[in-house]
C-alpha cells in the first residue's frame, strides 16, 4: 500500500497548503482509495438489499435509505476526503472533527438505515438465519452489550489521543486508514444494536432503558472533547509543531479548537439519537395499544341470546361476559380499568 501520509507530506513540502478559509474547507477534496472502496461496498450492499425487496413488492422506507446514504455514507466521505482530510496533517482541529464524524455521526446515519433488518429481510431464509445467529452469538452479545460498547467507544477515543497511536498514524498511511476503520467500528457497536428493529439486545433493554442508555452515552461521548480541550500536554505535539504552516494558529489554541469541536458535535449528535429512540418508543406503544384494543373487542361477546324463565313470559336481555381486564389482577388490567374509569 502506498504510504498516503508520507506522500501527502512530501507534496506539502513541495507546495505548502494555502491558508485555511471556509471556502477552501468546502472546496478542497482528495480521493482516499480505501475509504472510497468501503463507501462503494456498503452502498452497493445496501442498494442490493433495497432492490431485492422492491422486486418482491415489499417496501423499504425512503427515510431509512436517505439516512444511510446521506448521513451515514455522507459523513464517511466528508471525514476522509473533504477539506478536513486535506488539512488534517497540518492542523489538529480538522483531524479531531474527522475522528468524531467517524466515531459518532457516520454510525448514527448507518444505524438509522437499519442495515441489520434489511439484511434479514432481503437475504434468503437460510442466509438470514445465519445473520440472526451471528447477531445473537456470545461474542457479539458481549461487545454490543450497551455498557460494554459505550466503554469501548470511550476507550477508543482516549487511546487514539493519549497514546502514540494518533501521532504514529500521522506518519504511516496504512495505520491512518486503520484508525478510520477502528473509530467507525467502535461507534457502530453501540448505535446499531440500539436502533435496529432486530432483537439484538437483552429483553430487559426496553425503550425506556434504551433512552436512559442513550442519555448516559451522550454524557460519556462528551468526555474526550473536554479532556482534549483542557489537556495541558500537546497531542502529537512534535508533529504539529514541525508541520504547522506560518498562517496556523498557536498549536495549543489549535488543540483547544479541536476539543471544543469534538464536544459540540458530540452534544449535537445526542439530540437526534434520543429523538430516534423516543420515536421508536411511541411507535411500539401504538402497536401495543392496537393489539390490546383488538383483544378487548374479541372478549366483549354476548354470553347468550334472549332467555326466558318459567315464571316470566318476558324475554330477559342478553348478558355480556365480563372482560378479562375487569376480573384479572395484573398491571395491564389495572391500567385498562383506570383508562375506562372502572377502577
Amino acid at each position: 500500500m502506498v504510504d498516503h501520509a508520507a506522500a501527502g507530506m512530501s507534496a506539502l513540502s513541495a507546495s505548502p497548503l494555502a491558508e485555511l478559509t471556509t471556502g477552501r474547507l468546502l472546496s478542497s477534496w482528495q480521493v482516499d482509495v480505501p475509504a472510497l472502496l468501503l463507501v462503494v461496498l456498503l452502498g452497493g450492499l445496501y442498494g442490493w438489499g433495497v432492490a431485492r425487496l422492491r422486486r418482491r413488492g415489499e417496501p423499504w422506507p425512503v427515510a431509512r435509505l436517505g439516512a444511510f446514504v446521506l448521513l451515514g455514507l455522507g459523513a464517511l466521505v466528508v471525514a476522509t476526503m473533504s477539506g478536513l482530510a486535506v488539512y488534517d496533517h497540518v492542523l489538529f482541529w480538522p483531524a479531531a472533527v474527522q475522528n468524531i464524524l467517524l466515531d459518532l455521526v457516520a454510525p448514527l446515519g448507518l444505524a438509522l438505515g437499519d442495515p441489520l433488518r434489511l439484511a434479514v429481510e432481503a437475504l434468503p431464509e437460510t442466509a438470514a438465519g445465519r445473520v440472526r445467529r451471528a447477531m445473537t452469538g456470545r461474542v457479539v452479545r458481549i461487545v454490543t452489550f450497551p455498557l460494554v460498547s459505550t466503554a469501548l467507544v470511550l476507550v477508543t477515543e482516549l487511546t487514539v489521543y493519549f497514546t502514540p497511536y494518533f501521532a504514529t498514524a500521522l506518519r504511516l498511511g496504512w495505520l491512518h486508514e486503520l484508525m478510520y476503520l477502528h473509530l467507525l467500528a467502535a461507534g457502530c457497536l453501540f448505535v446499531v444494536p440500539v436502533l435496529t428493529h432486530e432483537q439484538t439486545l437483552p429483553a430487559w433493554c426496553t425503550h425506556p432503558v434504551r433512552a436512559a442508555l442513550v442519555f448516559l452515552d451522550g454524557i460519556v461521548d462528551a468526555v474526550p472533547g473536554v479532556v482534549v480541550m483542557t489537556h495541558g500536554t500537546l497531542i502529537a505535539g512534535a508533529w504539529y509543531l514541525h508541520h504547522a504552516p506560518s498562517w496556523a494558529p498557536d498549536v495549543h489554541h489549535d488543540q483547544q479548537i479541536g476539543g471544543g469541536a469534538m464536544l459540540s458535535i458530540a452534544e449535537l449528535v445526542a439530540l437526534p439519537f434520543m429523538l430516534a429512540i423516543l420515536a421508536q418508543w411511541a411507535r411500539a406503544e401504538r402497536v401495543q395499544t392496537v393489539a390490546l384494543d383488538r383483544r378487548l373487542d374479541a372478549e366483549l361477546v354476548p354470553a347468550a341470546p334472549v332467555t326466558t324463565t318459567p315464571h316470566h313470559d318476558e324475554a330477559q336481555p342478553a348478558e355480556r361476559v365480563r372482560p378479562w381486564w375487569e376480573t384479572e389482577e395484573n398491571e395491564v388490567a389495572t391500567r385498562i380499568r383506570r383508562q375506562h374509569g372502572t377502577d
